[in-house]
C-alpha cells in the first residue's frame, strides 16, 4: 500500500475546509501585508552557502515513526536549532499524521530568523498562499503527490509569490520530471513511501543524474557528523534532519555536533 494516498486524501477534505473557514481573498491580502513589511528571507541561499546547509525540521510524530518528541514548545526548539547553527528550518504543518499546524509556521517566524520551509503535501494553489500569508519563505512539493499538471501549476503559483520551491523526489524518473519543471531545488527522499524503508544509499545513486542546474537537499537517514561529511563530500548542498534532532536530550548541542564542522 502506497502510504501517501490516504495522507494525500486527508489533505485535500482539510483543504475543502479551511477554504470555506478563510475565503482565498483574506489569504492574499495577507500575504501581500507581510512582503510589504520587506520579512521575505530566502531559503535557497541558505541551502546554497558553503559547505552542508542542515535544515532542521520541528516534527512532533510521523506513520514510520509514531510519537517523537511533544515535550517541548516549537519556540524552544527553533530557538535552539538557530542557536546550534542550522541554516534553515522545516516546519511541519500537516496534522492527522503529523501534529502539526500553520500556527506552528507562525509561531516559528516570531521565534527564529532562520528562512522556514513548509512541510506538507501541497495539492491546491489554496496551501501555496496559506504557506505565504503564514510565513514561509519556501514549499516542499512531492512529485509522487502529484500529476505533472498539478506540479508544474503549483511550482509556477510559488514563484509568483516569491517563495522557493524544494521539490522532492524518490527515484529517477521523479528526478527527470522535477528537472524538466526547471527546479532549482531538488529534495531526495531516501525513505520508501510504500514500505516506509530507508536507504540513504538513494541520494548517491541519484545525485549524479541531477546535474549542475539544481541545489541538491538529502531528506531521510541522516543523524551522524560523518555521514554529514560524506554528503558533503559527495557535493550535496543541504540535508534535512528531523527526527534525530528532536529526540535529542540537548536540541541545540545536537544541532551544533552536526554544524560544527
Amino acid at each position: 500500500m502506497n502510504r501517501l494516498d490516504p495522507i494525500i486524501a486527508s489533505t485535500r477534505r482539510e483543504v475543502a475546509e479551511r477554504r470555506q473557514a478563510t475565503p482565498m481573498p483574506d489569504l492574499e491580502a495577507a500575504a501581500a501585508k507581510r512582503y510589504t513589511a520587506g520579512d521575505a528571507r530566502s531559503f535557497a541561499d541558505a541551502v546554497a552557502r558553503p559547505g552542508l546547509s542542515l535544515i532542521a525540521e520541528h516534527k512532533r510524530r510521523s506513520p514510520s515513526a509514531g510519537a517523537i518528541r511533544e515535550d517541548l514548545a516549537l519556540e524552544d526548539v527553533v530557538w535552539a536549532y538557530e542557536r546550534g547553527g542550522a541554516a534553515a528550518l522545516s516546519i511541519l504543518t500537516e496534522g492527522p499524521s503529523f501534529g502539526g499546524s500553520l500556527e506552528d509556521l507562525r509561531l516559528a517566524r516570531r521565534a527564529s530568523r532562520l528562512p522556514l520551509l513548509r512541510k506538507d503535501f501541497i495539492v491546491d494553489p489554496y496551501q501555496v498562499h496559506e504557506a505565504s500569508a503564514a510565513g514561509a519563505d519556501a514549499i516542499l512539493l512531492i512529485v509522487a503527490a502529484l500529476t505533472p499538471s498539478e506540479l508544474s501549476a503549483l511550482h509556477a503559483l510559488a514563484s509568483e509569490l516569491g517563495l522557493d520551491v524544494l521539490v522532492e523526489v524518490h527515484d529517477e524518473r521523479e528526478l527527470e520530471a522535477a528537472l524538466e519543471l526547471g527546479a532549482t531545488i531538488v529534495g531526495i527522499n531516501n525513505r520508501d513511501l510504500k514500505t516506509l524503508e530507508v536507504d540513504t544509499g538513494r541520494t548517491f545513486e541519484l545525485l549524479s543524474r541531477t546535474g549542475d542546474g539544481a541545489l541538491v537537499v538529502s531528506e531521510s537517514g541522516f543523524s551522524r557528523p560523518e555521514q554529514l561529511d560524506e554528503l558533503a563530500q559527495a557535493g550535496v548542498d543541504g540535508v534535512l534532519i528531523g527526527e534525530a534532532l528532536m529526540r535529542a536530550g540537548d536540541v541545540e548541542a545536537a544541532t551544533r555536533a552536526l554544524t560544527a564542522r
